[in-house]
């Protein structure tokens, strides 16, 4: 057979270009980033692991019980640990921590088990090889990086050089970098292979399985892959060249085993392979560091086609924010929030009202009512309007409401016809205008950019500009009720009162345009007369949850002049407060009661609200007594996350009338099944909870470590022996916080305090009592039981002599009793570098040994207090202590702690049906979006239409259709006004928006009777 048919395999059939695309960066500086690296060590490892014998491992694996369970401890707790990372990234900064952290610590604990040893895997020696490497590594780049940068300030190279490489990715790269020399060594070894080996041996050896009678024999290929390992390690990694061939280089060079047997009485000629490889390694980075930097290639190389298209794939995609990480322990926002109630609480309630403000300024400029009273409407024949409430948390959903809204024409499909609703002409949104808080962040982040994205504002609109004079109205329009867009007018909510809402009217009074909606409206209260007889009116309950004095004097005035007897009102508040004082068991609202009851006398039909995170609509049931209010609709689903609707299920009563559940979104038994995510899902949610939580726990057990007799539980010869010996341990735990502890006892009367506050004031103080000992019982339980656990697993280690041997630098002396066996050093170039770095290279190496060996250290740690007594470690040493133990300690508690947590708000929310801000802001839904359009037709009756989208879409694409229209236009005259339209068509919310709920109000039925009709949402 020719040659060529000899080598030809596998390796030839392979498609370059196509390697080339997928392992090819689009950054500007690949260097900077080891993806590369990756790849190869990632590929090397799966290749090299393949080539063990499977069966020979399973029948080496220690059959002992004790080292299985502390293996499935030890995994499981790390898998949960890391399972809210696995498949997503949330944050890179925490997830780059966390995969790090992770690798140390799990790779610290595993390679002290004794399964690894029975293996045949001896971990030190990579352990130790990858430490001394990596150190190498880093001070050589750091004085590569500090010399080149020296040539760019003296003008050797071009000014592309003077961008800093970030020092971590630095040492990313550096760690990938020792890991591949580690890999080698641990399947290829420290030997120079002959380089002499016959062309055509190494040729025709090579994927000869290939042939055409092996092709179908899966069992003969796996049986060649140990040759296919001896191959690449004899030909792909054999170091080119001797020493002989660098004559300069020959001192500097760390010669292999084969060159020594036992003493080196003469300079050998071989090169170590690790050499070679580390070698190859650093020069590739500085050459195409040098290259890139100092010629620019990297800005000036154009892409190819495919990349190109990639790249505008990438940058057509909407930036929008996730949902508010309200259980967050590190979210400054949150602080921020809580720090702008406090002072709004104490400081403007009550004291300074900026509600007293307006109509100050009011009246200092000609005390009329233009201000709070637009009437462009009142003369339509018909007219469509939307209400929508609580926007601004994720930008997936309120993009998604917002689309809907911003559409020239929704059409619904029914059972028999079609229904199209064209788009309103006003929008309503009833506050809670961004999360967590007021700011011109989140403001524009959350609230502008959705919407400008779903109707874009103006092409002469500038986002800076203040609105002093409105409505600024286009240019050819002189007369609001002239201007043929669409209008917003907005209440605030609690969340817009936080910085006693100046945001808010900054933002909404003294600008004109949100996205494509003009808005006309000077103050936080307003009144809108609407055709046949309509009117709504927006009220400001600020933070008291009531109107002011001023509000109440210019609508009973405004009943009293303009709203006649036969006209209809329907009023909008941010809190629905028939729910929440029905919740609160509260009276709330006095001054919209006096002014619903005494002054309007049944001409309220519909009171509107948001705060609530779910549609829910209760119409009165028909009586001989007077009905203040027909219908109570709440619908904050427009884009924060969902409220439970099955906590409120309950409620039928309000102003003395009767009422009866018409509709809920989601429906009762979806929003008690959708609570069950609390257990399930509560880390994954909120993994930012691991800082506070893993905290706690630490606390709550910190006087007891360390254990130091527990004899009795490793003694029993029986499971269930083991078990009591072990409940009995935490017993006698427990009794030590209580007698003995002063931080742990500390800490968990804090806790404990937190917990009974933390139970809702509706509950009695003896049920808040009760709930909060259970509470925190599940807790201080679960700490002890993972305090045993660990204290279990290292004096377990530490009794078959795996830990606390020989002191806190066991892996340091262990590799220096091995290093000339492995490493020979004939030259003395060791001692050289010794001297002449002072002996700082030697010693971080052996520091960063024992930093990275923190089992070794807990374990000598925990040995000398507990035959000497915690007084004889100095306080840097028990400092040391307590810090390895929280290492571990964290990482085994945070999964539980939120588990306990989250079994503790499903509970409370399905059983108590208590906590259901709680329970369900930690949940983050973005599902279950709605928005209510109603439509007043030329009758006078009132049609009103729930719609209703129940997933909303992650991914979004350009729509090619806003693309291809011209920008000329205003938006709300386009045929496509959204930007962005969903990834998957048949999930954009347009194609999957639904009525959920469907009645008339007539407006010429008597007051205390009720007609509609409702279907409710499952």
């Amino acid at each position: 057979m020719p040659l060529e048919k000899q080598a030809s395999g596998l390796l030839d059939t392979l498609k370059m270009e196509r390697v080339r695309t997928i392992l090819t960066h689009t950054y500007p500086y690949p260097h900077e980033h080891s993806r590369h690296a990756v790849i190869a060590v990632v590929l090397g490892c799966l290749f090299f692991i393949s080539s063990d014998n499977i069966h020979t491992l399973v029948e080496k694996l220690d059959k002992n019980f004790k080292w299985w369970s502390m293996y499935v401890c030890l995994l499981g707790f790390f898998y949960f640990f890391s399972s809210p990372f696995i498949g997503k990234t949330i944050k890179p900064s925490y997830t780059n921590f966390s995969r790090w952290y992770i690798a140390w610590i799990l790779v610290a604990a595993l390679y002290h088990l004794p399964s690894f040893q029975s293996l045949g895997v001896d971990l030190r020696m990579n352990l130790s090889l990858f430490m001394t490497i990596y150190v190498s590594s880093i001070l050589f780049l750091v004085v590569f990086h500090i010399i080149f940068l020296g040539l760019w300030y003296i003008g050797l190279v071009s000014r592309v050089a003077g961008k800093r490489p970030e020092i971590l990715t630095i040492m990313q790269n550096c760690a990938v970098l020792s890991i591949a020399c580690c890999v080698f060594y641990s399947h290829c070894g420290n030997r120079a292979m002959m380089r002499q080996r016959p062309l055509e041996r190494r040729v025709s050896s090579w994927f000869h399985f290939w042939k055409k009678g092996d092709r179908n024999s899966w069992i003969i290929k796996l049986l060649r892959i140990p040759e296919w390992k001896d191959q690449i390690c004899s030909s792909w990694f054999a170091p080119v060249g001797s020493a002989s061939d660098y004559p300069l280089l020959s001192k500097w060079v760390i010669y292999g085993e084969i060159a020594c047997n036992g003493s080196c009485p003469a300079t050998s000629d071989e090169i170590s392979p690790i050499y070679s490889l580390w070698a190859t390694f650093i020069g590739l980075y500085i050459a195409n560091y040098v290259v890139e930097r100092s010629t620019g290639w990297a800005l000036t190389h154009p892409l190819s086609v495919d990349e190109h298209v990639k790249l505008k794939k990438k940058q057509m995609k909407p930036d929008f924010l996730d949902m508010v990480p309200w259980y967050s322990g590190t979210s400054a926002d949150l602080f921020k929030t809580v720090f702008d109630l406090l002072v709004s609480v104490t400081v403007f309630v009550g004291r300074f009202d900026m509600r007293m403000m307006q109509e100050a300024m009011t009246k200092a400029q000609d005390g009329t009512k233009k201000d709070t009273l637009y009437d462009q409407y009142s003369e339509r024949e018909d007219l469509w309007f939307d209400f929508m409430a609580d926007t601004g948390d994720g930008g997936n959903s309120s993009y998604a409401v917002a689309r809907l809204i911003a559409q020239p024409s929704i059409t619904i499909p029914g059972d028999d016809s079609i229904l199209t609703l064209p788009r309103a002409e006003l929008l309503l949104i009833g506050g809670d205008l961004a999360y967590p808080n007021p700011s011109a962040f989140t403001y524009e982040r959350r609230l502008f950019c959705p919407f400008e994205d779903a109707l874009q504002p103006p092409t002469w609109y500038k986002q800076e500009h203040i609105a002093v004079n409105k409505p600024e109205l286009p240019g050819e329009v002189f007369e609001l009720k002239n201007y043929d867009g669409p209008q917003c007018f907005l209440i605030p909510g609690n969340h817009d009162w936080f910085d006693g809402l100046h945001t808010f009217m900054r933002y909404i009074c003294h600008k004109s345009w949100l996205g494509g909606w003009l808005m006309p409206q000077k103050k936080s209260y307003f009144a809108l007369q609407l055709p046949k007889g309509w009117w709504v009116f927006g009220l400001d309950l600020a933070l008291h949850g009531d109107i002011d004095v001023y509000q109440f004097k210019f609508f009973s005035e405004l009943v009293k002049d303009k709203v006649g007897e036969n006209d209809t009102v329907i009023i909008i508040t941010h809190e629905p407060n028939w729910l929440l004082d029905w919740y609160w068991k509260d009276v709330t609202g006095k001054n919209i009661k006096h002014l619903i009851c005494d002054y309007l006398h049944g001409r309220c039909k519909l009171r509107m609200a948001g705060d609530l995170h779910h549609y829910m609509r209760h119409s009165a049931v028909p009586s001989d007594e007077p009905v203040h209010v027909q219908h109570l609709l709440v619908n904050g689903c427009g884009g924060a996350f969902l409220h439970p609707t099955h906590v409120f299920s309950n409620f039928n009563k309000f102003y003395g009338n009767n009422y009866k559940s018409k509709a809920a979104y989601p429906s009762f038994e979806d929003s008690s099944r959708i609570a069950l995510g609390n257990i399930l899902k509560f880390r994954k949610k909120n993994w930012q909870f691991d800082f506070i939580g893993g905290i706690i726990y630490f606390l709550l057990v910190f006087s007891t470590f360390p254990q130091c007799n527990l004899d009795h539980i490793l003694q029993d010869n029986t499971f269930s022996g083991h078990i009591w010996s072990f409940l009995g341990a935490a017993w006698i735990a427990f009794k030590y916080v209580l007698e003995h502890s002063y931080i742990s006892l500390a800490g968990a009367l804090a806790l404990l305090i937190t917990a009974v506050t933390f139970v809702p004031s509706k509950v009695s103080r003896k049920k808040r009592a009760i709930i909060g000992i259970l509470h925190v019982s599940a807790h201080l339980a679960a700490a002890l039981i993972l305090m045993l656990l660990l204290e279990l697993g290292v004096e377990t280690c530490i009794r078959h002599e795996l830990l606390a041997t020989s002191g806190y630098h066991t892996l340091y002396q262990w590799y220096r009793t091995v290093e000339s066996e492995h490493f020979p050093d004939p030259t003395g170039l060791r001692a050289r570098i010794e001297q002449w770095t002072f002996g700082l290279y030697p010693a971080c190496i052996k520091y960063l040994m024992s930093a990275f060996d923190i089992p070794e250290v807990m374990a000598v740690s925990r040995s000398n207090i507990c035959a000497n007594g915690l007084q004889s470690l100095s306080r840097m040493g028990a400092a040391i202590y307590y810090a390895t133990v929280f290492i571990y300690f964290w990482v085994f508690s945070t999964p539980v702690v939120s588990l306990v947590f989250g079994s503790y708000l499903y509970i409370c929310i399905n059983w108590f049906h208590i906590h259901f801000d709680e329970a369900f802001s930690s949940l983050r839904i973005a599902n279950y979006k709605s928005f209510t359009r109603f439509h007043i037709k030329p009758d006078g009756d009132l049609e009103v239409f729930t719609l209703a989208v129940d997933k909303v879409p992650k991914e979004w694409n350009l729509d090619p259709d806003w693309d291809s229209e011209s920008k000329q236009l205003l938006s709300h005259l386009r045929k496509f006004p959204s930007k962005w339209s969903a990834a998957s068509q048949q999930h954009d919310p347009v194609n999957t928006v639904r009525i959920v709920d469907q009645f008339v109000i007539r407006q010429t039925e008597k007051p205390d009777t009720v007609a509609g009709n409702g279907s409710v949402a499952h």
